[in-house]
């Protein structure tokens, strides 16, 4: 059985990760081979394209760090609100997720929300 708090956090520790050889391992380990990852702004299939995405956003928002909030789960999917912002500031983004995991209880597709972004 998945513990989905801690696959949430370790889901949110690998979007925190700055060092780029770290981060991909952390990928590795997470997630699914043929992993999907969804949001308003991105559709990206693959730990390659995930882990540079990861980067790309790290760059956008240099020194921000993502906060989880609640993780809600049943059967083989979560769903987490995070935040992403400063260091023990208030959050410029926040996002909504929802995840599956395959049959190893690695995560197969996660189907983001942006909530609140800058300038909208």
């Amino acid at each position: 059985m998945t513990d989905f708090q801690q696959l949430a956090e370790r889901y949110i520790a690998t979007w925190n990760e700055t060092d780029p050889a770290a981060r991909r391992k952390l990928v590795d380990e997470l997630w699914a081979e043929d992993g999907r990852y969804t949001d308003p702004l991105v559709d990206l299939l693959g730990r390659e394209a995930i882990a540079g995405a990861i980067g790309a956003v790290q760059a956008q928002f240099p020194g921000f760090v993502f906060t989880l909030g609640p993780v809600d789960a049943h059967h083989h999917l979560a769903r987490f609100t995070w935040l992403l912002g400063p260091a023990g500031g208030e959050a410029l983004v926040v996002g909504f997720d929802v995840l599956t995991v395959d049959g190893q209880g690695r995560v197969d597709r996660v189907l983001g929300f942006l909530d609140q972004v800058p300038g909208a």
